[in-house]
């Protein structure tokens, strides 16, 4: 973004300094605040009109709006429409957002006021800024944004998204306006320190015939128990740890089910390279080789205030602490098309090692090498394939699935490699 050009320009329509104006955005823009709400602030400030424009908008296809596009126009179908609050220049101001729709592409957009259109409305919006979010462009349809009905409906290949209904396994970090059907399988009350101070929250986990997704209220409700089956109408989904989370706001709306959602035991069965590519995911399950153990496995330390693995004495949060003694395996993990780290806390390290912590403390002491224990881990680990169930992370510094289960592979490896053949056969 050329901030110095967009700078000059509103410096040389309300004549004042270029460096005041370049600043001003700078400190907008730092806060995400979109470019042309951003602009219009810059004006007021300055006494210029906040419905000026720098340019005629162009009309443009979604499919055809980048990152680094001004402003446009555009005739779309309405796609979902979620309300959410947010903290925006000090102030708490409603939002709505959620996806816009053509014959070439979906775009997501913040209005940051009620325009009035609904899921299914078919829109033509004018002068909507545009914003890089995630790497991909999003509309912002501000103050100085038109917004009129379409007489004709607005056809797009992605009719059957309208009103936001979803699956579980299909929700990605960035939804907005989702409609879910839910059982509550987990759920408990917790205190936090929010924006405005201490907050009663709840959090879980949710499960349908797909999946299962952790979860935020951030208001409370009592019907949000162990075993209710719910309708959740308008909640959005952030990434937490690595992986998707359902979050209710204040908006969101809840309906009792009269007939329990369906639910599945099992994990949705991924190859290594499709669960990575996708992302963290949460309960997802693989199927792959132990090529090594890696270092940090076997006897460790924790600190005994944050749990983190410390080192000669040092945690990286608290300093120098007297640790807490704890098992745990990191073990690589390869299926053909991709690896990960499968992560084995305390209880599933000690069934892999065969025996308990004061047994593995003991070998240490008679070999005087701690190494003795994840050594013998290793040995009867790696060559061998294991079935692994649990959360999956991705992050910079790779892919983590830290396991609830991991257990020897009982698959026939002919049957596999038969399967394998007549896929790649059709």
């Amino acid at each position: 973004m050329d901030i110095d050009h967009h700078a000059e320009e509103l410096a040389s329509a309300l004549g004042v300094d270029k460096e005041e104006v370049k600043a001003d955005l700078q400190n907008l823009l730092q806060y995400s605040v979109p470019l042309d709400e951003a602009k219009q602030s810059v004006r007021r400030k300055h006494g210029g009109s906040s419905s000026a424009s720098d340019a005629a908008p162009l009309t443009k296809r979604i499919g055809d709006i980048g990152p680094n596009d001004g402003n446009v126009s555009v005739t779309v179908r309405v796609l979902t429409v979620g309300t959410r609050s947010i903290v925006y220049q000090g102030d708490e101001q409603t939002i709505r957002e959620g996806e816009l729709a053509d014959e070439s592409g979906v775009i997501s957009y913040t209005a940051w006021q009620d325009f009035g259109f609904e899921p299914g409305d078919s829109v033509v919006i004018g002068n909507a800024g545009v914003r890089e979010w995630d790497g991909n462009p999003e509309l912002n349809i501000g103050a100085a944004s038109t917004v009129g009905v379409e007489k004709e409906t607005v056809e797009t290949p992605y009719d059957d998204r309208i009103g936001g209904e979803a699956n579980l396994i299909d929700l990605q970090a960035g939804d907005r306006g989702r409609v879910v059907d839910v059982r509550v399988l987990e759920v408990e009350s917790r205190t936090i320190s929010g924006r405005n101070g201490e907050t009663t929250i709840l959090s879980g986990v949710l499960a349908d015939e797909t999946g299962r997704l952790p979860f935020t209220d951030w208001k409370p409700r009592p019907d949000v128990k162990e075993g209710a089956s719910l309708r959740l109408s308008d909640v959005y989904v952030r990434e937490f740890r690595g992986v998707p989370q359902v979050n209710l706001s204040e908006f969101t709306t809840l309906e009792t089910l009269d007939e329990p959602v369906e639910v599945t035991d099992s994990a949705p069965r991924l190859k290594i390279g499709e669960a990575v590519d996708a992302g963290g995911m949460f309960d997802v399950e693989v199927l792959g080789n132990v090529l090594e153990v890696r270092d940090g496995s076997g006897l460790i330390e924790r600190c005994p205030d944050c749990g983190r693995v410390i080192q000669n004495g040092q945690c990286r949060q608290h300093g120098e602490v007297d640790g807490e003694d704890d098992m745990r395996v990191k073990a690589i993990l390869d299926d053909g098309t991709g690896t990960l780290t499968a992560i084995l806390d305390h209880d599933l390290t000690t069934e892999v090692y065969g025996g308990t912590m004061e047994d593995a403390m003991a070998a240490a002491r008679d070999a005087m090498d701690k190494e003795v224990v994840a050594d013998e881990i290793a040995s009867k680990l790696v060559g061998r394939e294991y079935r692994v169930r649990g959360n999956l992370s991705v992050d910079e510094y790779g892919a983590n699935l830290e396991a609830d289960e991991f257990e020897e592979s009982d698959d026939d490896p002919a049957d596999r490699a038969m399967a394998i053949l007549t896929e790649v056969g059709a």
